[in-house]
């Protein structure tokens, strides 16, 4: 696979028989990201669970104490007196049917994180053929559907994220910018993989952290030691 002069450049930087204490990974993860836009960086862990079973799931919602770094347009489906709470917390769109019919008959997708308070998920459940794909449709574990509107649309502009296993059983996460530095990437990092520790499941059996990636958007893997993040 042909990869370009940065690239190169970056993965000289990383010595690839070693894993890294997530102090260290992060300054030089920051190193690597040499692209000419502020690059996020994202955090990929392979968990000893098998995602099949259902008492071996992982997934859960978790707000960064630094945010993501990045703007997020909240629809909300909802009615009546929530209506107003959820626009004043700051949701982008709120609504009921008409909502749906946007989405189902043009294709609307200019939205990052659907919530739903849970009287609508009777209308909301017609669009998980086109939600459940990307990763948007509301769930209770993730907070997205609660009565509470307003505090969930609150916390997904705060920097609130999701975690959940895919079917090679990682899980896959910004923890924000280049731009944050070492300090407010490490406490993003701390927090996210403590969530994850807190929610391994009972059924899990040997090693639960089996290997942990950082990387910036366009630069290589970093390799964190398992043993440094469970101590």
């Amino acid at each position: 696979m042909f990869r370009g002069k940065k690239y190169q450049d970056s993965a000289k930087l990383i010595d690839r028989t070693k894993l890294y204490d997530p102090a260290e990974a992060m300054d030089t993860v920051l190193k690597t990201a040499k692209a000419k836009f502020d690059e996020t960086i994202e955090v990929h862990v392979r968990l000893g669970v098998d995602s099949r079973h259902a008492d071996q799931q992982v997934r859960g919602a978790i707000v960064l104490p630094n945010g993501t770094g990045k703007e997020v347009r909240v629809l909300v489906f909802t009615k009546d007196d929530r209506v107003e709470a959820a626009r004043e917390a700051g949701a982008e769109y709120v609504g009921a049917m008409d909502l749906v019919e946007k989405i189902q008959k043009e294709n609307w997708f200019e939205f990052d994180v659907v919530i739903a308070s849970p009287d609508m998920m009777g209308i909301v459940g017609r669009l998980g053929r086109v939600l459940g794909p990307k990763g948007l449709m509301p769930n209770p574990k993730a907070g997205t559907v609660t009565p509470d509107v307003a505090r969930a649309v609150k916390e997904a502009k705060a920097g609130k994220i999701e975690y959940r296993l895919d079917k090679t059983n990682i899980i896959h996460c910004p923890i924000g910018k280049a731009s944050f530095g070492t300090e407010k990437l490490t406490e993003n990092f701390n927090t996210l993989l403590g969530a994850i520790i807190k929610a391994k499941p009972a059924s899990a059996k040997g090693q639960y952290i089996r290997s942990c990636v950082i990387a910036s958007t366009m630069g290589p893997g970093i390799k964190i030691s398992p043993a440094r993040i469970e101590a």
